[in-house]
Protein backbone atom coordinates (compact mmCIF):
# COMPACT_ATOMS: atom_id res chain seq x y z
CA UNK A 1 0.00 0.00 0.00
CA UNK A 2 1.36 3.41 -0.98
CA UNK A 3 1.70 5.87 1.91
CA UNK A 4 2.06 9.66 1.83
CA UNK A 5 2.62 11.93 4.83
CA UNK A 6 1.31 15.47 5.40
CA UNK A 7 1.33 18.01 8.22
CA UNK A 8 -2.47 17.98 8.34
CA UNK A 9 -4.94 15.42 7.00
CA UNK A 10 -8.54 16.53 6.70
CA UNK A 11 -11.22 13.84 6.46
CA UNK A 12 -14.18 15.46 4.73
CA UNK A 13 -14.27 17.95 1.86
CA UNK A 14 -17.40 19.89 2.72
CA UNK A 15 -17.50 23.58 3.72
CA UNK A 16 -15.57 23.03 6.94
CA UNK A 17 -13.02 20.71 5.36
CA UNK A 18 -12.19 22.53 2.16
CA UNK A 19 -12.04 25.94 3.88
CA UNK A 20 -9.74 24.52 6.57
CA UNK A 21 -7.56 22.99 3.85
CA UNK A 22 -7.21 26.24 1.92
CA UNK A 23 -6.48 28.30 5.03
CA UNK A 24 -3.94 25.75 6.26
CA UNK A 25 -2.18 25.85 2.89
CA UNK A 26 -2.11 29.65 3.05
CA UNK A 27 -0.35 29.33 6.41
CA UNK A 28 2.34 27.10 4.93
CA UNK A 29 1.11 23.66 5.96
CA UNK A 30 1.40 20.57 3.81
CA UNK A 31 -2.28 19.61 3.81
CA UNK A 32 -4.38 16.80 2.39
CA UNK A 33 -8.16 16.79 2.01
CA UNK A 34 -10.09 13.52 1.61
CA UNK A 35 -13.65 13.15 0.37
CA UNK A 36 -15.61 10.09 -0.73
CA UNK A 37 -17.20 11.96 -3.65
CA UNK A 38 -15.60 12.74 -6.99
CA UNK A 39 -16.15 16.46 -6.40
CA UNK A 40 -15.38 18.46 -3.27
CA UNK A 41 -17.91 20.74 -1.60
CA UNK A 42 -19.84 18.35 0.61
CA UNK A 43 -23.59 18.29 1.01
CA UNK A 44 -23.81 22.08 0.92
CA UNK A 45 -22.37 22.63 -2.53
CA UNK A 46 -23.36 19.36 -4.19
CA UNK A 47 -26.80 18.37 -2.85
CA UNK A 48 -27.81 20.97 -0.27
CA UNK A 49 -27.48 24.73 0.09
CA UNK A 50 -26.44 25.62 -3.44
CA UNK A 51 -28.76 23.45 -5.57
CA UNK A 52 -31.74 24.16 -3.32
CA UNK A 53 -31.17 27.92 -3.58
CA UNK A 54 -30.87 27.61 -7.35
CA UNK A 55 -34.28 25.94 -7.48
CA UNK A 56 -35.73 28.42 -5.01
CA UNK A 57 -34.65 31.30 -7.26
CA UNK A 58 -35.92 29.66 -10.45
CA UNK A 59 -39.25 28.68 -8.94
CA UNK A 60 -39.67 32.17 -7.48
CA UNK A 61 -39.11 33.77 -10.87
CA UNK A 62 -41.61 31.37 -12.42
CA UNK A 63 -44.18 32.26 -9.78
CA UNK A 64 -43.51 35.98 -10.18
CA UNK A 65 -43.88 35.75 -13.96
CA UNK A 66 -47.11 33.83 -13.64
CA UNK A 67 -48.83 35.89 -10.96
CA UNK A 68 -47.09 39.26 -10.45
CA UNK A 69 -45.45 40.48 -13.65
CA UNK A 70 -48.77 41.93 -14.75
CA UNK A 71 -48.63 44.32 -11.76
CA UNK A 72 -45.56 45.86 -13.42
CA UNK A 73 -47.28 46.17 -16.78
CA UNK A 74 -45.52 43.10 -18.15
CA UNK A 75 -47.74 40.84 -20.22
CA UNK A 76 -45.99 37.63 -21.25
CA UNK A 77 -48.78 35.49 -22.67
CA UNK A 78 -48.71 31.72 -22.26
CA UNK A 79 -46.02 30.87 -19.71
CA UNK A 80 -44.45 27.42 -20.01
CA UNK A 81 -42.44 25.56 -17.37
CA UNK A 82 -39.37 23.72 -18.67
CA UNK A 83 -38.37 21.70 -15.62
CA UNK A 84 -35.50 19.95 -17.40
CA UNK A 85 -33.83 23.28 -18.23
CA UNK A 86 -34.36 24.47 -14.65
CA UNK A 87 -32.64 21.34 -13.38
CA UNK A 88 -29.76 21.75 -15.84
CA UNK A 89 -29.18 25.30 -14.62
CA UNK A 90 -29.01 24.00 -11.04
CA UNK A 91 -26.53 21.29 -12.03
CA UNK A 92 -24.36 23.75 -13.97
CA UNK A 93 -24.09 26.02 -10.93
CA UNK A 94 -23.03 23.04 -8.80
CA UNK A 95 -20.46 21.96 -11.41
CA UNK A 96 -19.01 25.47 -11.56
CA UNK A 97 -18.61 25.77 -7.81
CA UNK A 98 -17.19 22.28 -7.25
CA UNK A 99 -14.78 22.90 -10.11
CA UNK A 100 -13.81 26.13 -8.40
CA UNK A 101 -12.77 24.22 -5.29
CA UNK A 102 -10.59 21.93 -7.41
CA UNK A 103 -8.92 24.99 -8.91
CA UNK A 104 -8.33 26.58 -5.50
CA UNK A 105 -6.81 23.36 -4.18
CA UNK A 106 -4.44 23.26 -7.14
CA UNK A 107 -3.42 26.90 -6.79
CA UNK A 108 -2.93 26.70 -3.03
CA UNK A 109 -1.12 23.38 -3.05
CA UNK A 110 -3.73 21.28 -1.24
CA UNK A 111 -3.42 17.57 -2.06
CA UNK A 112 -6.88 16.12 -2.81
CA UNK A 113 -7.84 12.47 -2.34
CA UNK A 114 -11.13 11.25 -3.78
CA UNK A 115 -12.18 8.04 -2.09
CA UNK A 116 -13.68 6.49 0.99
CA UNK A 117 -11.58 7.53 4.01
CA UNK A 118 -11.42 5.50 7.21
CA UNK A 119 -9.18 6.05 10.22
CA UNK A 120 -6.56 3.34 10.72
CA UNK A 121 -4.96 4.96 13.75
CA UNK A 122 -4.51 8.46 15.23
CA UNK A 123 -2.01 9.41 12.54
CA UNK A 124 -3.35 7.80 9.36
CA UNK A 125 -6.40 7.40 7.14
CA UNK A 126 -6.89 4.63 4.59
CA UNK A 127 -8.41 6.01 1.39
CA UNK A 128 -10.01 3.62 -1.09
CA UNK A 129 -10.78 5.15 -4.47
CA UNK A 130 -13.46 4.19 -7.01
CA UNK A 131 -11.15 1.58 -8.58
CA UNK A 132 -10.51 -0.10 -5.25
CA UNK A 133 -6.96 1.21 -4.91
CA UNK A 134 -6.04 1.99 -1.30
CA UNK A 135 -3.64 4.72 -0.20
CA UNK A 136 -2.45 5.31 3.35
CA UNK A 137 -2.57 9.05 4.04
CA UNK A 138 -0.56 9.91 7.15
CA UNK A 139 -0.59 13.17 9.08
CA UNK A 140 0.88 14.80 12.18
CA UNK A 141 -2.63 16.10 12.86
CA UNK A 142 -5.98 14.76 11.67
CA UNK A 143 -9.09 16.91 11.36
CA UNK A 144 -12.45 15.16 11.20
CA UNK A 145 -15.24 16.95 9.36
CA UNK A 146 -17.44 14.23 7.82
CA UNK A 147 -20.55 16.41 7.92
CA UNK A 148 -24.05 15.06 8.28
CA UNK A 149 -26.76 13.11 6.47
CA UNK A 150 -30.53 13.52 6.27
CA UNK A 151 -32.16 11.89 9.29
CA UNK A 152 -34.37 8.89 8.63
CA UNK A 153 -37.41 7.51 10.43
CA UNK A 154 -38.02 3.76 10.80
CA UNK A 155 -41.68 4.03 9.83
CA UNK A 156 -40.93 5.93 6.62
CA UNK A 157 -39.92 3.50 3.87
CA UNK A 158 -37.55 5.57 1.72
CA UNK A 159 -36.90 4.27 -1.78
CA UNK A 160 -34.95 7.25 -3.10
CA UNK A 161 -37.66 7.89 -5.66
CA UNK A 162 -41.26 8.34 -4.56
CA UNK A 163 -40.28 8.56 -0.90
CA UNK A 164 -36.99 10.31 -0.25
CA UNK A 165 -35.05 12.99 1.53
CA UNK A 166 -33.86 16.47 0.59
CA UNK A 167 -31.42 15.09 -1.99
CA UNK A 168 -34.24 13.25 -3.75
CA UNK A 169 -36.44 16.35 -3.75
CA UNK A 170 -33.79 18.33 -5.64
CA UNK A 171 -34.22 16.17 -8.73
CA UNK A 172 -37.85 15.21 -9.15
CA UNK A 173 -38.33 14.37 -12.87
CA UNK A 174 -41.73 16.05 -12.92
CA UNK A 175 -43.81 18.33 -10.71
CA UNK A 176 -45.75 16.08 -8.32
CA UNK A 177 -49.46 16.74 -8.22
CA UNK A 178 -49.46 16.26 -4.45
CA UNK A 179 -46.37 16.34 -2.24
CA UNK A 180 -46.37 15.47 1.45
CA UNK A 181 -43.52 16.98 3.48
CA UNK A 182 -42.80 15.30 6.81
CA UNK A 183 -41.20 17.97 8.98
CA UNK A 184 -41.90 21.69 9.32
CA UNK A 185 -38.31 22.91 9.65
CA UNK A 186 -36.32 25.03 7.24
CA UNK A 187 -35.46 22.18 4.84
CA UNK A 188 -39.08 21.10 4.51
CA UNK A 189 -40.34 24.64 4.00
CA UNK A 190 -37.66 25.61 1.49
CA UNK A 191 -38.16 22.56 -0.72
CA UNK A 192 -41.91 22.59 -0.12
CA UNK A 193 -41.92 26.18 -1.36
CA UNK A 194 -40.08 25.18 -4.55
CA UNK A 195 -42.63 22.59 -5.57
CA UNK A 196 -45.60 24.63 -4.35
CA UNK A 197 -44.56 27.47 -6.68
CA UNK A 198 -44.18 25.06 -9.57
CA UNK A 199 -47.71 23.75 -9.10
CA UNK A 200 -47.72 21.01 -6.46
CA UNK A 201 -50.30 20.74 -3.74
CA UNK A 202 -47.99 20.71 -0.72
CA UNK A 203 -49.02 19.36 2.68
CA UNK A 204 -46.58 19.85 5.58
CA UNK A 205 -46.92 17.50 8.54
CA UNK A 206 -45.30 18.64 11.79
CA UNK A 207 -45.38 16.77 15.12
CA UNK A 208 -44.89 19.94 17.18
CA UNK A 209 -47.53 22.63 17.70
CA UNK A 210 -45.66 25.07 15.44
CA UNK A 211 -43.42 25.14 12.41
CA UNK A 212 -39.83 26.40 12.36
CA UNK A 213 -39.03 25.38 15.91
CA UNK A 214 -35.99 27.21 17.24
CA UNK A 215 -36.50 30.55 15.52
CA UNK A 216 -38.20 33.54 17.13
CA UNK A 217 -41.83 32.46 17.71
CA UNK A 218 -43.26 35.76 16.46
CA UNK A 219 -41.46 35.36 13.12
CA UNK A 220 -42.50 31.70 12.95
CA UNK A 221 -46.15 32.70 13.32
CA UNK A 222 -45.82 35.33 10.60
CA UNK A 223 -44.12 32.80 8.35
CA UNK A 224 -46.85 30.23 8.97
CA UNK A 225 -49.57 32.67 7.95
CA UNK A 226 -47.62 33.85 4.91
CA UNK A 227 -46.87 30.37 3.56
CA UNK A 228 -50.47 29.33 4.18
CA UNK A 229 -51.60 32.23 1.97
CA UNK A 230 -49.18 30.99 -0.68
CA UNK A 231 -51.06 27.70 -0.77
CA UNK A 232 -49.06 25.41 1.51
CA UNK A 233 -51.24 23.37 3.85
CA UNK A 234 -49.93 22.90 7.40
CA UNK A 235 -50.98 20.20 9.83
CA UNK A 236 -49.28 20.68 13.19
CA UNK A 237 -49.46 18.27 16.13
CA UNK A 238 -49.65 15.54 13.52
CA UNK A 239 -47.83 12.24 14.02
CA UNK A 240 -46.89 10.06 11.07
CA UNK A 241 -47.34 6.35 11.72
CA UNK A 242 -45.99 5.17 8.37
CA UNK A 243 -45.24 6.20 4.80
CA UNK A 244 -45.20 3.54 2.10
CA UNK A 245 -45.10 3.39 -1.67
CA UNK A 246 -48.10 1.89 -3.43
CA UNK A 247 -47.30 1.63 -7.12
CA UNK A 248 -46.85 5.15 -8.47
CA UNK A 249 -48.51 6.63 -5.39
CA UNK A 250 -47.57 6.92 -1.72
CA UNK A 251 -49.73 6.46 1.34
CA UNK A 252 -48.94 8.33 4.56
CA UNK A 253 -50.72 6.99 7.63
CA UNK A 254 -51.55 9.55 10.31
CA UNK A 255 -52.18 8.85 13.99
CA UNK A 256 -55.84 9.57 14.78
CA UNK A 257 -56.44 10.78 11.23
CA UNK A 258 -57.21 9.68 7.71
CA UNK A 259 -54.32 8.48 5.54
CA UNK A 260 -53.02 10.81 2.85
CA UNK A 261 -52.46 9.57 -0.68
CA UNK A 262 -49.89 11.54 -2.62
CA UNK A 263 -47.46 11.34 -5.53
CA UNK A 264 -44.28 11.85 -3.54
CA UNK A 265 -43.10 12.15 0.06
CA UNK A 266 -40.25 14.35 1.29
CA UNK A 267 -38.79 13.33 4.63
CA UNK A 268 -37.29 16.47 6.18
CA UNK A 269 -36.87 15.77 9.87
CA UNK A 270 -33.38 17.17 10.35
CA UNK A 271 -29.87 15.83 9.91
CA UNK A 272 -27.63 13.38 11.75
CA UNK A 273 -23.81 13.37 12.00
CA UNK A 274 -22.04 11.14 9.47
CA UNK A 275 -19.68 9.61 12.03
CA UNK A 276 -20.75 5.98 11.92
CA UNK A 277 -18.41 4.71 9.21
CA UNK A 278 -15.16 6.67 9.43
CA UNK A 279 -13.32 4.28 11.75
CA UNK A 280 -13.67 6.05 15.08
CA UNK A 281 -13.52 2.75 16.98
CA UNK A 282 -10.02 2.09 15.56
CA UNK A 283 -8.68 5.00 17.60
CA UNK A 284 -10.94 4.49 20.62
CA UNK A 285 -13.00 7.61 19.99
CA UNK A 286 -16.61 7.38 21.12
CA UNK A 287 -19.60 9.52 20.19
CA UNK A 288 -22.69 10.36 22.18
CA UNK A 289 -25.91 8.43 21.54
CA UNK A 290 -26.78 10.70 18.61
CA UNK A 291 -23.41 10.26 16.94
CA UNK A 292 -21.81 13.60 17.84
CA UNK A 293 -18.13 13.91 18.71
CA UNK A 294 -17.16 15.84 21.84
CA UNK A 295 -14.37 18.44 21.52
CA UNK A 296 -12.77 21.12 23.68
CA UNK A 297 -12.42 24.82 22.84
CA UNK A 298 -9.53 24.04 20.47
CA UNK A 299 -11.59 21.34 18.68
CA UNK A 300 -9.40 18.61 20.23
CA UNK A 301 -11.22 15.26 20.58
CA UNK A 302 -10.50 12.73 23.30
CA UNK A 303 -7.65 11.34 21.16
CA UNK A 304 -4.37 13.25 20.94
CA UNK A 305 -3.75 15.01 17.62
CA UNK A 306 -7.25 14.19 16.34
CA UNK A 307 -9.62 17.14 16.01
CA UNK A 308 -13.18 17.67 14.76
CA UNK A 309 -15.34 20.52 13.44
CA UNK A 310 -18.65 21.12 11.70
CA UNK A 311 -21.88 19.18 11.87
CA UNK A 312 -20.22 16.20 13.58
CA UNK A 313 -19.62 18.19 16.80
CA UNK A 314 -23.18 19.50 17.07
CA UNK A 315 -24.48 23.01 17.61
CA UNK A 316 -25.95 24.85 14.66
CA UNK A 317 -25.54 22.50 11.69
CA UNK A 318 -24.81 25.24 9.18
CA UNK A 319 -22.17 25.50 6.47
CA UNK A 320 -20.87 28.90 7.56
CA UNK A 321 -20.48 27.71 11.15
CA UNK A 322 -18.30 24.85 9.88
CA UNK A 323 -16.32 27.24 7.65
CA UNK A 324 -15.62 29.52 10.59
CA UNK A 325 -14.60 26.59 12.78
CA UNK A 326 -12.23 25.33 10.06
CA UNK A 327 -10.55 28.72 9.83
CA UNK A 328 -10.27 29.15 13.59
CA UNK A 329 -8.87 25.63 14.03
CA UNK A 330 -6.00 25.95 11.55
CA UNK A 331 -5.16 29.48 12.67
CA UNK A 332 -4.86 28.32 16.28
CA UNK A 333 -2.78 25.38 15.03
CA UNK A 334 -0.46 27.96 13.43
CA UNK A 335 -0.22 29.97 16.65
CA UNK A 336 -2.71 32.68 15.72
CA UNK A 337 -5.10 33.75 18.50
CA UNK A 338 -8.23 33.18 16.43
CA UNK A 339 -11.71 33.55 17.86
CA UNK A 340 -15.00 31.60 17.49
CA UNK A 341 -18.15 33.31 18.77
CA UNK A 342 -21.05 30.87 18.85
CA UNK A 343 -23.41 33.61 20.00
CA UNK A 344 -23.15 35.35 16.63
CA UNK A 345 -23.97 32.79 13.96
CA UNK A 346 -26.69 34.05 11.60
CA UNK A 347 -29.33 31.61 10.41
CA UNK A 348 -31.31 32.10 7.20
CA UNK A 349 -34.34 30.37 5.70
CA UNK A 350 -34.51 30.98 1.95
CA UNK A 351 -38.26 30.89 1.53
CA UNK A 352 -40.13 33.86 0.15
CA UNK A 353 -40.12 36.01 2.13
CA UNK A 354 -36.73 35.13 3.56
CA UNK A 355 -36.29 34.71 7.30
CA UNK A 356 -33.03 35.61 9.04
CA UNK A 357 -31.95 35.69 12.67
CA UNK A 358 -28.85 36.32 14.74
CA UNK A 359 -28.38 36.43 18.48
CA UNK A 360 -31.03 35.78 21.10
CA UNK A 361 -34.71 35.32 20.33
CA UNK A 362 -37.38 37.10 22.30
CA UNK A 363 -38.42 33.72 23.73
CA UNK A 364 -34.90 33.06 25.00
CA UNK A 365 -34.63 36.47 26.65
CA UNK A 366 -37.95 35.98 28.44
CA UNK A 367 -36.96 32.51 29.61
CA UNK A 368 -33.63 33.82 30.93
CA UNK A 369 -35.32 36.74 32.69
CA UNK A 370 -33.27 39.32 30.78
CA UNK A 371 -34.91 42.72 30.56
CA UNK A 372 -34.91 44.12 27.05
CA UNK A 373 -36.39 46.75 24.78
CA UNK A 374 -37.78 45.99 21.35
CA UNK A 375 -37.87 48.02 18.17
CA UNK A 376 -39.87 46.96 15.11
CA UNK A 377 -40.09 48.32 11.59
CA UNK A 378 -42.62 46.84 9.14
CA UNK A 379 -41.40 46.48 5.55
CA UNK A 380 -44.52 48.30 4.45
CA UNK A 381 -43.03 51.54 5.79
CA UNK A 382 -39.90 51.12 3.67
CA UNK A 383 -39.84 52.85 0.29
CA UNK A 384 -37.50 50.33 -1.33
CA UNK A 385 -39.69 47.42 -0.21
CA UNK A 386 -42.67 49.14 -1.80
CA UNK A 387 -40.89 49.66 -5.10
CA UNK A 388 -39.86 46.00 -5.11
CA UNK A 389 -43.46 45.00 -4.49
CA UNK A 390 -42.36 43.39 -1.21
CA UNK A 391 -44.22 45.24 1.57
CA UNK A 392 -44.72 42.16 3.75
CA UNK A 393 -42.33 41.53 6.61
CA UNK A 394 -40.61 43.26 9.50
CA UNK A 395 -37.33 43.87 11.27
CA UNK A 396 -37.17 43.31 15.01
CA UNK A 397 -34.25 44.46 17.15
CA UNK A 398 -33.88 43.35 20.78
CA UNK A 399 -31.57 45.40 23.00
CA UNK A 400 -30.59 45.12 26.65
CA UNK A 401 -32.80 47.44 28.71
CA UNK A 402 -29.92 48.91 30.71
CA UNK A 403 -26.90 48.89 28.40
CA UNK A 404 -28.78 49.14 25.06
CA UNK A 405 -26.41 46.50 23.68
CA UNK A 406 -28.01 44.61 20.78
CA UNK A 407 -28.90 41.08 21.87
CA UNK A 408 -30.77 39.77 18.85
CA UNK A 409 -32.10 40.78 15.45
CA UNK A 410 -34.83 38.92 13.58
CA UNK A 411 -36.05 39.69 10.08
CA UNK A 412 -38.76 38.32 7.84
CA UNK A 413 -38.98 39.94 4.44
CA UNK A 414 -37.29 40.44 1.10
CA UNK A 415 -33.52 39.83 1.15
CA UNK A 416 -33.49 39.25 4.90
CA UNK A 417 -30.47 37.01 4.43
CA UNK A 418 -28.42 39.95 3.18
CA UNK A 419 -29.74 42.39 5.76
CA UNK A 420 -28.77 40.16 8.68
CA UNK A 421 -25.05 40.73 8.00
CA UNK A 422 -25.19 44.25 9.46
CA UNK A 423 -26.88 42.89 12.56
CA UNK A 424 -24.27 40.14 12.96
CA UNK A 425 -21.46 42.68 12.74
CA UNK A 426 -23.22 44.92 15.26
CA UNK A 427 -23.58 42.11 17.81
CA UNK A 428 -20.03 40.84 17.22
CA UNK A 429 -18.59 44.25 18.04
CA UNK A 430 -20.91 44.92 20.98
CA UNK A 431 -22.88 47.69 19.30
CA UNK A 432 -25.90 49.33 20.86
CA UNK A 433 -29.17 50.04 19.11
CA UNK A 434 -28.12 53.68 19.32
CA UNK A 435 -24.99 52.85 17.29
CA UNK A 436 -27.16 51.48 14.49
CA UNK A 437 -29.56 54.39 14.79
CA UNK A 438 -26.69 56.90 14.51
CA UNK A 439 -25.27 55.21 11.41
CA UNK A 440 -26.39 56.81 8.15
CA UNK A 441 -28.16 54.27 5.93
CA UNK A 442 -28.53 54.88 2.18
CA UNK A 443 -31.93 55.82 0.81
CA UNK A 444 -33.88 54.13 -0.64
CA UNK A 445 -32.68 50.74 0.57
CA UNK A 446 -34.09 47.84 2.53
CA UNK A 447 -31.37 48.45 5.12
CA UNK A 448 -33.31 51.51 6.24
CA UNK A 449 -35.77 49.09 7.86
CA UNK A 450 -32.94 48.01 10.18
CA UNK A 451 -32.17 51.66 10.90
CA UNK A 452 -35.83 52.40 11.62
CA UNK A 453 -36.13 49.40 13.95
CA UNK A 454 -33.10 50.66 15.86
CA UNK A 455 -34.76 54.06 16.25
CA UNK A 456 -37.92 52.31 17.44
CA UNK A 457 -36.00 50.67 20.30
CA UNK A 458 -35.79 54.15 21.82
CA UNK A 459 -39.38 54.93 20.79
CA UNK A 460 -38.34 57.52 18.22
CA UNK A 461 -39.06 56.01 14.81
CA UNK A 462 -39.44 58.48 11.94
CA UNK A 463 -41.43 56.59 9.32
CA UNK A 464 -43.61 54.40 11.57
CA UNK A 465 -45.94 55.08 14.45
Amino acid sequence: MKSIRHDLVILGGGPGGYVAAIRAAQLGMNVACIDENSRFGGTCVRVGCIPSKALLESSHLYHEAKYRFADHGLQIGDLQLDLATMMRRKDQIVDTLTGGIDMLFKQRGVTPYCGRGELRDAESVEVTDADGVTTLVEGDKILLCPGSRPASLPMVEEDGDRIGNSTTALSFPEVPERLVVIGGGYIGLELGSVWNRLGSEVIVLEALDRVLAGIDSELAQLAHRTFKKQGIEFRTKTFVESAKRDGDKCVVAIKDGDPITCDRVLLATGRTPATGDIGLSSIGLETDRRGFISVDDDFQTGVKNVYAIGDCIGGMMLAHKAMEEGTVFVERLAGIASHMNYDVIPAIIYTHPEIASVGKTEDELKEAGIEYRKGVCPFGANGRARTLGEPDGRVKILADKKSDRVLGVHIIGARAGDLIAEAAAAIEFGASSEDIARTCHAHPTLSEAVHEAALAVDNRPIHTL
